[in-house]
């Protein structure tokens, strides 16, 4: 029989989170710091304007770019919290969570053969969703020694004629890194003096610790050259609604408006009505409450790390923690597998987010504070054997 599968996906692997997951599901007595999902509920004033709209019939489509209203709201949310200004018309789009957004940004500017350099350790998505497109995903390492965040320079050497774009995860999924202002501006000079394309996913810029989240489309000169990616899944514990934004210069915003039209329609009504109540009602109250205590666990799971020889320099947002594991002489992989199979932690191989992430692991710590405990206490009779 004839192969039906297109090459570009046959050769791309499942994602190397799955696996971990999966098994950790038959197990019983699993403590898992691999999913990158918060532990919280929908805070109950966002849940109660879900009920009301489905009670009040809101049960059709919206507008292909979301509700006026929604993206209004999202229009004054961003120019409040980073002074950057986007027209609800024209350059704000809802999407089925950042997931989609991402794809409609490759499949709105990839041509074939075009280049996105990515910097890793990076979300599993994103080299897959550049081949999908049909582009050709760079990948450029990040190092412990800088924190985690690109440099100019690395991103400079791996300019091509090829290369449209740049494609950030700032703060980090999956090494909790942060970009410092001056950084940034380093990679958006790059950016600006060969004419590329700032692809920002800042799905994680309300949780942020002790450091200022930047905003890349409102440095100078980048609100033309950036689309800007956002959702509601992790600031608002809201990852079932699937509600993510994009906002970018009119004609980017109509073109990836175009593939939504053919692809999905609209957003989930119900999670609209959710979101807006998010940015209208006190949602701001319930998104520090959850982000002190992702940075009481944050201390938490660092220190513990660091006490047991697994170095763990300090991540400063999101809600991951990415220790080394050199000192038990095991790849990540085997790692996790065994900490899995030993001790029933669950933890993710840092090289499922690249290759610069091998000799690391991701924890999340978004679970409660005495699941981590435990974790750490087993964590501590693993290093005990392997350490």
């Amino acid at each position: 029989m004839r192969h039906f599968i297109s090459d570009r996906v046959a050769a791309t692997p499942p994602s190397g989170i799955r696996k971990f997951f999966d098994i950790a599901a038959t197990m019983k007595d699993v403590i898992s710091l691999g999913i990158g999902e918060p532990d919280f509920v929908t805070p109950k004033p966002i849940l109660q304007a879900g009920i009301d709209s489905l009670q009040r019939g809101e049960t059709a489509y919206t507008s292909n770019s979301g509700t006026v209203e929604l993206r209004t709201a999202l229009s004054q949310h961003i120019n409040k919290l980073y002074k950057v200004n986007y027209d609800p018309a024209d350059e704000i789009i809802v999407t089925v969570g950042v997931s989609e957004a991402l794809y409609l940004v490759m499949t709105a500017v990839l041509n074939p053969g075009d280049e996105v350099i990515i910097p890793e350790p990076s979300f599993v998505a994103y080299g897959p969703e550049v081949t999908f497109a049909g582009g050709v995903p760079v990948a450029v390492p990040t190092y412990v020694k800088d924190n985690f965040q690109v440099t100019a320079e690395t991103i400079e050497a791996a300019i091509t004629p090829k290369t449209k774009a740049i494609l950030l995860g700032y703060p980090n999924n999956p090494t909790g890194a942060v970009m410092e202002r001056e950084v940034m501006l380093s990679v958006t000079a790059v950016a600006e003096q060969h004419d590329l394309l700032i692809i920002s996913d800042e799905i994680y810029d309300r949780l942020v610790y002790g450091i200022e989240h930047v905003c890349v489309p409102a440095l100078p000169g980048m609100r033309e050259r950036t689309v800007l990616l956002g959702g509601f899944s992790k600031d608002y514990a809201m990852t079932g609604w699937r509600i993510g934004y994009a906002c970018a210069p009119a004609d980017i915003l109509a073109a990836m408006r175009k593939v939504h039209q053919y692809t999905i329609m609209s957003a989930p009504t119900t999670g609209q009505a959710a979101a807006l109540a998010a940015l209208t009602h006190e949602g701001d109250h319930y998104v520090e409450e959850m982000r002190l205590e992702y940075d009481r666990r944050r201390r938490l799971i660092v220190d513990g790390f660091n006490t047991l020889g697994m170095d763990c320099f300090e991540p400063r947002g999101a809600f991951y923690a990415f220790p080394s594991i050199a000192k038990t002489g095991m790849s990540s992989d085997d790692f996790a597998m065994r900490l899995l199979d030993e001790e029933e932690v669950a933890m993710v191989p840092g090289d499922a987010f690249g290759a610069s992430g091998a000799g690391f692991v991701r924890a999340s710590y978004a679970t409660a504070y005495e699941k981590i405990e435990e974790a750490l206490n087993r964590l501590e009779r693993f290093m005990r054997r392997h350490g």
